[in-house]
C-alpha cells in the first residue's frame, strides 16, 4: 500500500519558477455557510488545513471574499512560517454584504487595498500569485490590470492570474502584464472554457478548474459520470479530478472541502491507475452529452 500524497499528481511550474504539485486545495469551504463568517469547527479547519500540507499539496487557492478575510486568516494560523515549497495564490475583485452575496468590485483601489490586506492576513510580504477575481466592465481593463502590474512592480505581488476570462481577454491582459494562471469553470460535465484551456495549453499558462463535478447530467446519481466511476471502483469526486489531471499537462484541480476524509479521498486520486482510454472516452461522452 503505497502512501497517500498528491505527488503521484505531477508538477507544473508556474511563471516559470513556482514548481508545484498538481493536484492543489482550494480554500473556500472552510468557511461558513455561504462562503460567510467562520467555519462552525475552528478547530477542525485548521487540523484541515495542516493535513493538506502533510499531504504533500503544496499549492492552495484563497480569496479575501472567503468569509471574507477568514480563509486567509486561517491558512495563516495553521500553517505560518510556511514550508518554502508552499504556494499560495489568492484573489481580488468582490465585496460582501453577506452569505451567499458577491458584488464585483475592479476599483483598482479597491484592488490595491485587498491586496495589502491578503499580505497582512496572510502574514507574506509578498503574495506568489495574485488573481483579478473578474474584469470589471464599471472599470477601464487597462486600470485594474495596471494597477496589479503597480503592485507587481512594488514587490507585493509575484505573480498575476486571471479568473473567468476569455482568450480575448487573457491576450489583451498581456500586453499589459505577464499572466501565469488562469482560473474558469471547468469539468468533465461543463466544457465551455475549452478553448481557453487550450489557449493555456499553447502558452504554459496554468489552468485552474473550479467546480470540477459540474452541475450536469453526468454528475447527478444514476448519470454517466456516476456509473463510470463505479465501473472503476471509485468515487464520483475522484474520476472528476482523475479526468481533469488526464486532460492537460496544465490542469491544476483545487477541489476544496471541509472534511480531512474527504481531503483525503481527494488526494488519493493522484495516486490512482486508470484506463488512459476510458478516460478519453469519458471526456468524449461529455462531448456529446
Amino acid at each position: 500500500m503505497t502512501e497517500l500524497s498528491a505527488a503521484p499528481s505531477g508538477t507544473f511550474t508556474i511563471g516559470e519558477d513556482l514548481t508545484v504539485t498538481r493536484l492543489g486545495f482550494g480554500a473556500m469551504r472552510i468557511t461558513g455557510e455561504g462562503v460567510w463568517g467562520p467555519p462552525k469547527d475552528h478547530d477542525e479547519a485548521i487540523r484541515l488545513l495542516r493535513r493538506v500540507v502533510e499531504l504533500g499539496v503544496d499549492f492552495i487557492d484563497t480569496a479575501d471574499s472567503y468569509g471574507p478575510n477568514v480563509s486567509e486568516e486561517l491558512i495563516a494560523e495553521a500553517l505560518h512560517p510556511y514550508p518554502a515549497s508552499l504556494v499560495i495564490a489568492t484573489k481580488a475583485g468582490f465585496d460582501r454584504s453577506g452569505p451567499g452575496r458577491w458584488t464585483m468590485n475592479g476599483n483598482p483601489e479597491h484592488l490595491r487595498k485587498a491586496c495589502e490586506g491578503s499580505l497582512h492576513r496572510l502574514r507574506l510580504e509578498r503574495i506568489d500569485v495574485f488573481q483579478l477575481h473578474r474584469i470589471d466592465p464599471a472599470y477601464p481593463a487597462e486600470d485594474q490590470l495596471g494597477m496589479l502590474k503597480a503592485l507587481q512592480e512594488e514587490g507585493k505581488i509575484k505573480h498575476v492570474g486571471l479568473s473567468e476570462v476569455n482568450v480575448e481577454q487573457i491576450e489583451h491582459a498581456r500586453t499589459i502584464v505577464p499572466i501565469v494562471s488562469v482560473q474558469n469553470r471547468y469539468s468533465v460535465a461543463d466544457r465551455a472554457s475549452e478553448g481557453v484551456l487550450e489557449y493555456c495549453e499553447r502558452e504554459q499558462i496554468g489552468f485552474i478548474p473550479w467546480f470540477p463535478l459540474g452541475d450536469g447530467k453526468l454528475a447527478e446519481p444514476g448519470g454517466s459520470l456516476a456509473k463510470a466511476a463505479a465501473e472503476f471502483k471509485i468515487s464520483t469526486s475522484q474520476l472528476a479530478l482523475a479526468w481533469l489531471l488526464w486532460r492537460s499537462p496544465v490542469m491544476l484541480p483545487i477541489p476544496g472541502t471541509s472534511s480531512v476524509k474527504h481531503l483525503e479521498e481527494n488526494v488519493a486520486t493522484a495516486g490512482l491507475k486508470l484506463d488512459q482510454r476510458k478516460l478519453g472516452d469519458l471526456g468524449k461522452l461529455a462531448q456529446t452529452a
